[in-house]
């Protein structure tokens, strides 16, 4: 079973979209844990059915490194991104970990990708499931 981190802040909309349609592709055949940086994001998350979830900077450090796989907008590789929620000790945690990473290009920080169409966050995310099943294929799981 592949164990799969999404890690949002501030609202959690992003983290329980993207938990929401792992649990409707995938089903039980991933364990996803929600990591927020506060508690309403966290809870979102479990709300979308998260397996297991986690709140603040010593959960996101810590956990970072003992999944397959993160899930985040860009912004999770940026300290003092998502208004100041997210620290340097986090984006460090995460651009280290030997997990792979898969980042929605959303710019909310001022960043442009160049190279990346712009499209709607539900596009993305089905995107985002294409990749996760090519990468589950991959492993026999």
């Amino acid at each position: 079973m592949i164990k799969i981190a999404v890690i949002d802040g501030q609202g959690g909309g992003i983290g329980s979209l993207v938990v929401k349609r792992l649990r409707d592709t995938f089903g039980d055949k991933v364990e996803v844990i929600g990591l927020g940086t506060n508690s309403q994001a966290t809870v979102a998350m479990l709300k979308a059915r998260a397996n297991k979830g986690a709140t603040g900077e010593n959960a996101i450090i810590t956990n970072s490194g003992r999944v397959d796989l993160i899930i985040g907008s860009i912004s999770i590789l940026m300290a003092d991104s998502m208004m100041g929620e997210f620290t340097l000790k986090m984006a460090n945690a995460i651009s280290t970990s030997n997990a792979k990473k898969i980042l929605i290009p959303l710019n909310q920080e001022g960043i442009e990708i160049i190279g990346i169409k712009r499209q709607p966050l539900p596009h993305m995310v089905d995107d985002l499931m294409i990749e996760i099943t090519k990468i589950m294929e991959a492993c026999d799981v």
